[in-house]
């Protein structure tokens, strides 16, 4: 019934320190202690579900970050982390990123006013989105915020009609679309050619069904017609330039001729939780490519280059995730051979780090409610019993596990007790038979209604995805660090949430 990397524990020592903050420990009477404060505080002040974030621990992730890849470049070229605030976002955490020396990714105009409320520097700033609104657009360019990724030639059209009327220049990168595979999630992996982001890199006549396919995309026809009137009979242009008459191509040709563009450089982002560095060196290398294709044709050597985020962290014993320093050296010395075979100048580079700071800085706190066992037959035909352990929150408050079949770890956090575990199934209280926290844990025989379990790994995106599903209230965020805890989102009420509904008369 266990999966083959799950192993029963003696004790969960060794799992809380592989994934746990790196302040959290466990008291003289076995209570989880997190940035100084014990969980049974911290859940009889604030209330349960409840997520904790260890303010240290988000710190010295980001400055991990920054430190290993400003070394890493050194001296060719500088380095700029921008932390992906879709994982997890708050005036708070947005002014903790530019303390240490960061700067904030946005991906709304909702995301964008945090990021200023929070004091983050406008030219610190970038906004992220393939539907970016006039109006989202409109308050990047007031804000005068540092980068505007574009997505699409229809966007980059726009930015530049509003940039124009408002008597300024956009500073623009483009997203595009590498084609390269990316080991996780259908979901959450973004460099394929079959999704919504990006300019991809493939040329039009290219693409299944050659012409006639082309005919038939936005921008299609016109850069077929580009690659026939320029390549010679030999098609030696599209052998030198193999991007000609891509999206790519046709949107960077008309960025360095739009008014009100300043275009700056090129971005990839290949998707999330990925531990195998093949894919991000890959997409490097294309893109260093592009940038040459670039210069050779338009005599413009653009000056950054931004490769994105991704990287994965520990949500189990069997997650083996990369340091900073080993992403940092692996990319860079793809990158220094890329240009130095082009012979290009390294751009200044950016990363857009966000799980991989938030993700394992986060714990949720839950009450354990019902518990019961199941007869379910076994892989072998046999029948056994999977016991399952409702708790007081679920897929309202982690939407992961529904969304991507996400794994996750879980730990008795109330009290230690190191005598006989059973594999469990941890699962909320929505009307859901897919609300399903953790699919896979051993907790011990004697957890018992009102006990706190603690599931690590929770900073990034649970709160962002996070939803008032069968009408919950969504939970408190709260930070703690040296013994003092603090809340950055307030746990919502019953009256604050039913108070959008126009037909709710308030006492």
């Amino acid at each position: 019934m266990a999966p083959a990397w799950l192993t029963p524990p003696r004790d969960t020592d060794d799992l809380e320190a592989a994934l746990l903050p790196a302040d959290a420990h466990r008291d003289d009477v076995g209570r989880l202690v997190l940035g100084g404060v014990d969980v049974e505080t911290l859940a009889e002040e604030y209330g349960t579900p409840l997520y904790v974030l260890s303010e240290a621990d988000f710190r010295a992730r980001a400055r991990s970050f920054r430190e290993a890849f400003t070394a890493a470049f050194a001296p060719e070229a500088d380095v700029d982390v921008f932390y992906a605030g879709k994982a997890f976002l708050s005036t708070h955490v947005a002014r903790w990123a530019a303390e240490e020396g960061l700067g904030v990714d946005t991906a709304s105009g909702g995301e964008l006013a945090l990021a200023l409320a929070g004091g983050v520097p406008a030219e610190r700033i970038g906004l992220h989105g393939n539907n970016k609104s006039d109006a989202e657009i409109q308050r990047a360019l007031d804000a005068g915020i540092g980068r505007i990724i574009a997505d699409s030639l229809d966007e980059l059209e726009r930015i530049s009609v509003l940039a124009v009327a408002a008597g300024t220049r956009a500073p623009v990168m483009l997203r595009l679309t590498p084609g390269v595979h990316a080991s996780t999630h259908e979901y959450i992996a973004t460099a394929h050619e079959d999704q919504k982001f990006g300019l991809s890199l493939t040329p039009a006549t290219a693409m299944p069904g050659g012409a006639e396919a082309a005919a038939e995309v936005p921008g299609g026809a016109e850069a077929a017609a580009q690659v026939s009137a320029e390549a010679d009979a030999s098609g030696a242009v599209t052998e030198t330039n193999p991007y000609l008459g891509s999206p790519a191509w046709t949107a960077a040709s008309r960025a360095l001729e739009l008014p009100g563009i300043e275009l700056r450089g090129l971005h990839a982002h290949i998707g999330s939780q990925i531990f195998e560095p093949t894919g991000f060196e890959l997409a490097a290398t294309k893109l260093i490519s592009f940038l040459a294709s670039l210069r050779a044709a338009h005599g413009v050597e653009l000056a950054e280059l931004d490769l994105g985020g991704g990287h994965g962290i520990a949500y189990t014993e069997a997650d083996a995730p990369r340091h900073p320093e080993a992403i940092a050296q692996t990319l860079a010395a793809t990158v220094k051979q890329a240009c130095a075979a082009h012979r290009l100048r390294v751009p200044r580079i950016s990363i857009e780090p966000g799980r991989a700071i938030v993700g394992p800085a986060g714990v949720t706190l839950y009450r354990v409610g019902v518990q019961k066992n199941v007869q379910v037959e076994a892989p072998d035909g046999s029948t056994t019993s999977r016991r399952y352990v409702a708790v007081d929150g679920g897929m309202s408050d982690n939407a992961r596990g529904v969304l991507y079949d996400a794994e996750y770890s879980a730990v008795l956090a109330s009290r230690r007790i190191t005598g006989e575990h059973a594999l469990s199934r941890i699962v909320g209280k929505h009307c859901e038979s897919g609300d399903i926290v953790v699919r896979n844990v051993y907790l011990p025989t004697a957890t018992a209604r009102d006990d706190l379990l603690a599931v690590p790994a929770t900073g990034a995106y649970c709160h962002s995805l996070s939803s008032n599903y069968n009408y919950l209230t969504r939970p408190a965020v709260v930070a703690v660090k040296d013994g003092v805890s603090q809340v950055l989102i307030r746990r919502e009420t019953e009256q604050g949430m039913l108070g959008r509904d126009t037909g709710f008369a308030a006492d």
